[in-house]
């Protein structure tokens, strides 16, 4: 059954993606299509991958581990830690714990950073140019977060009387990262390896040190709904743009044992991660409203408590990730794709369906109850 719904993802138009499904002892990996369209290289199931947002459960469970030592408090403002960044009022109401569920009311940095998507969230506003404008531009962090903090909010810290929910923000989480090289005096990136993915014994998992990504993996193609015909290969990218926030690079093996990790209670405490999975309702960045933690949220079709299944999706340029654990830690999926934004838009700039929507959503069916 798995085998065939990989199959029926490859046929659906995805040129390729790489599985690993656990249940308990039992490991299955899988892949199906090309690394490479040009040369019709084959994907493999042991590939490195830009993983994304996946990057933010480490860096939350970076700055959990920070919390327990003692050196930075969940619910102190932000200011007081970093007063530069965000200064006066807004310094004083935002916590870190708004930083880690996105409920700070900090805008989106992105269509700052990248200018021809000033139009996002409403996608036919927006056109891919920047994409290739800033291949190989080298970010400052401190700039990307004053485009986020100077932007106007998308809510009030913590909320509002209604209930409005609160908007998922990269922004936010390059501020953690910030707060993680203050809180520790050195960068965040050499933080989280140090205090996560060595914790977790994570031998392929790892910052990018320049534009490529090193060891076998997949080229990755944008096709920005339809805006790139034929998508168009972002595998070699400067990901400053996201630096802490999304630049990690993984395997579907390591992020099974990430998540397994995570949620057995062995890279922070398990005072700390219920923390993690204490939820809120959050905008995601498809318009949807979710329930989110503190880096970490319960995947569609499952809700916080017995038998959720927790994780975190992610996309760069070209490529995605989605990797869900279920909260006894006996099964799990990771799935690594090589096309993003595969969708065309409707008359109204809308993203229409597409057969790739279906067959990804039969294969974590498959993968979380088959």
């Amino acid at each position: 059954m798995l085998h065939a719904a990989v199959e029926e993802v490859r046929r659906a138009g995805m040129p390729g993606l790489f599985v690993e499904v656990r249940d308990g002892e039992q490991v299955w990996r899988g892949a199906a299509g090309v690394a490479d369209v040009g040369t019709a290289r084959p994907v493999t199931a042991d590939m490195r991958h830009r993983v994304g947002s996946v990057t933010k459960t480490f860096t939350a469970a970076a700055v959990l581990r920070q919390v327990e030592g003692g050196r930075i408090a969940l619910d102190a403002p932000i200011g007081q830690y970093l007063p530069e960044l965000v200064p006066g009022e807004r310094g004083d109401a935002i916590t870190v714990r708004m930083l880690l569920n996105h409920t700070s009311g900090l805008a989106e940095y992105l269509p700052y950073a990248y200018p021809s998507l000033k139009g996002f969230p409403v996608v036919a506003d927006t056109r891919p140019d920047s994409l290739d404008d800033h291949r190989f531009t080298r970010f400052d962090p401190v700039e990307l977060i004053e485009m986020g903090v100077t932007a106007p909010a998308v809510g009030t810290p913590g909320g509002d009387e209604g209930g409005a929910p609160g908007v998922y923000s990269n922004t936010n989480y390059l501020l953690l990262g910030q707060l993680l090289e203050q809180a520790t005096g050195i960068p965040a990136e050499q933080c989280i390896t140090r205090d996560v993915i060595e914790r977790a014994g994570l031998r392929d998992t790892g910052f990018p040190t320049g534009t490529h990504v090193e060891g076998p993996h997949s080229r990755l193609y944008e096709a920005w709904f339809g805006m790139i015909d034929p998508p168009r290969d972002y595998s070699v990218y400067d990901m400053s743009w996201v630096g802490p926030t999304a630049s990690l690079i993984s395997t579907v093996s390591d992020l099974n044992r990430f998540f397994r990790a995570l949620l057995a209670g062995d890279i922070v405490s398990p005072s700390s991660l219920e923390q993690m999975q204490r939820t809120v309702p959050v905008v995601s960045q498809e318009g949807r409203v979710i329930a989110y933690g503190l880096g970490l949220h319960p995947l569609e079709g499952t809700a916080p408590g017995p038998g959720a299944f927790w994780g975190h999706g992610g996309t760069v340029w070209g490529g995605g990730t989605l990797t869900m654990t279920r909260d006894d830690g006996r099964r799990q999926m990771s799935v690594a794709v090589n096309m993003q934004r595969w969708n065309g838009l409707d008359p109204e700039g809308r993203p229409t369906p597409h057969p790739i929507d279906g067959a990804l959503a039969d294969l974590c069916r498959v993968a979380m109850y088959g």
